[in-house]
């Protein structure tokens, strides 16, 4: 992963000549560096997606980089426009929804979410069968598998023997969960 940018690498990403990227820096609408004893111009990643994101551009190569993918394995329509309503103040967050395990294989694959938030409310062993597909595909063990569960389908099981990263009983809180999801979200994103 590429942390800092030369004009000309901003350019290509961009789909404009190197020329217009050196006047976006100078006029500071681009934010970065020059290095000391040179007119040569560095544009660090962060500013780069802020940027972008600021102006609508496209992100190509950086788009997987730039948004936190989040799918949602759920029949519950307030719970998934609640968490929606409450990760949607931060444009970095993306959302996909599945509502049965096979669609969820579908979404998983095409997506590539940072984070699977299962309702065993589904279905106890379907959502334990998602997890555990998930855990055994290489792509997919650093991904943030989430349960939203209850008392009665958890029967006091650990739900991290299956492989999920954490659990979290009905009734809760939208912003609570949201909360936690950017927490996770966060830390993956320094680890990696």
């Amino acid at each position: 992963m590429k942390k800092v940018f030369t004009t000309g690498q901003v350019a290509k990403i961009c789909k404009v000549a190197p020329r217009t990227v050196s006047k976006w820096f100078d006029t500071g609408r681009l934010r970065g560096y020059r290095i000391p004893g040179s007119q040569d111009r560095r544009i660090p990643r962060e500013h780069l997606i802020r940027f972008l994101k600021e102006h609508g551009m496209p992100m190509g190569d950086l788009e997987d980089e730039a948004y936190q993918k989040i799918l949602i394995v759920s029949g519950d329509r307030s719970l998934i426009e609640g968490l929606k309503t409450q990760l949607t103040a931060d444009i970095a967050f993306r959302f996909e929804t599945a509502a049965s395990g096979f669609e969820a294989g579908i979404q998983a694959e095409a997506f590539h979410p940072d984070c699977i938030l299962v309702d065993l409310g589904l279905g106890r062993s379907e959502g334990l069968q998602i997890c555990q597909n998930l855990r055994r595909n290489p792509a997919y063990q650093k991904t943030i598998l989430l349960a939203i569960t209850s008392p009665e389908i958890t029967n006091g099981d650990d739900l991290s023997q299956y492989g999920f990263t954490e659990a979290f009983t009905k009734p809760l809180e939208t912003t609570t969960l949201a909360e936690r999801i950017r927490t996770l979200v966060a830390q993956k994103k320094d680890i990696s």
